[in-house]
């Protein structure tokens, strides 16, 4: 038991550390190209190289020759602060602690020692509110949840082809399959996280919510390297569940910095800032090799419903037994480490 609890808090101990040193490594990133002959030097991030693919089959010369510098690591991380934190969060900031604040000093000089001031202020602000969050918060949020997926998947390709080399091909009705399952399966640990923290025990729906957020706050962030190295869906989650106190301690940071606030659009806009970070965290973590003699089997339920869910689909489709999606029991076992590949 001793044993048990030590292998448990010394995991935890290194994916904490894991996600905090991991960010260091943002200083090493795009120093390499840097040095290389712009001929021979592939572009940086994965939109990059598909800019000058096309641009190679137009023929434009500028595009074989390099003269053309497409965005680095560094400078897409600075675009989603720039984003996520300078326009969009700033944004809420100034609005509520600026503009409102201004408007009801001004609201008491207009009608001060009016009994109808508590009122007008309350109409005032419950307006503007409205009006702020459906002609700026709604469809800057939709907009900054679709620029940040692909800036995600930008910076994770190219900090993986930097210090892994080229991700393993992947045939797309597998890439299709395997996106759907994980979207719908993720959707469904994060309603079962929410339903944790309604647990009757003072402080221990709280803590199991909590859990459920580092955990898949790990998977977002692993994901991305596990796909690239042609991880299956069921082999990232037996990982996770395999090596539950690395990947908790590594979420963490994460779960911590988006629950200290009350706003779902401010912990949005903070997670959104934060998140590429843990990415080159998580590509440069090294995979387990020890698993854990006490597995945390929190995807079990979800891996089910989402199985369910797949196979109704598959069976209105007519898809072959062989292309069906993997069991429960498969999706949540494994005897032995996953192989690097």
């Amino acid at each position: 038991m001793a044993d048990s609890t030590k292998e448990i808090v010394n995991g935890i101990v290194q994916g904490f550390r894991d996600s905090i040193l991991g960010i260091i490594k943002i200083f090493r990133y795009d120093t390499t190209s840097e040095k290389c002959d712009p001929k021979k030097s592939e572009p940086q991030t994965t939109l990059a190289r598909r800019r000058a693919e096309k641009q190679k089959l137009k023929g434009n010369p500028d595009s074989i020759k390099g003269n053309k510098k497409e965005p680095t690591v560094k400078q897409r991380l600075f675009q989603c602060s720039l984003w996520n934190g300078g326009v969009f969060l700033m944004s809420i900031v100034l609005f509520n602690w600026a503009l409102l604040p201004c408007l009801l000093w001004f609201t008491q000089l207009l009608f001060a020692g009016s009994e109808n001031l508590n009122v007008t202020w309350l109409w005032i602000s419950s307006l503007l509110s409205w009006i702020f969050g459906a002609l700026w918060i709604l469809p800057l949020f939709v907009i900054s949840k679709i620029v940040n997926c692909m800036w995600f998947q930008d910076i994770a390709d190219a900090a993986y082809v930097k210090s892994r080399g080229r991700p393993t091909p992947i045939n797309l009705s597998v890439l299709v399959a395997d996106l759907l399952f994980s979207l719908l399966l993720q959707a469904f640990f994060l309603i079962q996280s929410t339903l944790a923290t309604f647990l009757p025990i003072p402080g221990v729906g709280y803590m199991v919510g909590f859990i459920h957020m580092s955990l898949l706050y790990s998977l977002y962030a692993f994901e991305y390297k596990w796909f690239n190295m042609g991880w299956e869906v069921h082999k990232r989650l037996a990982y996770i569940e395999s090596f539950w106190p690395y990947f908790l301690g590594f979420g963490i940071p994460l779960a911590f910095l988006t629950s200290m606030s009350a706003s779902v659009v401010i912990s949005g806009c903070i997670f959104s800032i934060l998140f590429p970070l843990f990415i080159l965290s998580a590509n440069d973590a090294e995979e387990k090799s020890q698993i854990c003699h006490s597995p945390l089997r929190l995807f079990a339920p979800v891996v089910m419903i989402t199985n369910i869910l797949f196979r109704q689909s598959v069976k209105s489709k007519n898809v072959p037994p062989s292309q069906q999606p993997m069991s429960p029991k498969k999706q949540t076992r494994i005897t032995e480490p996953p192989i690097h590949r």
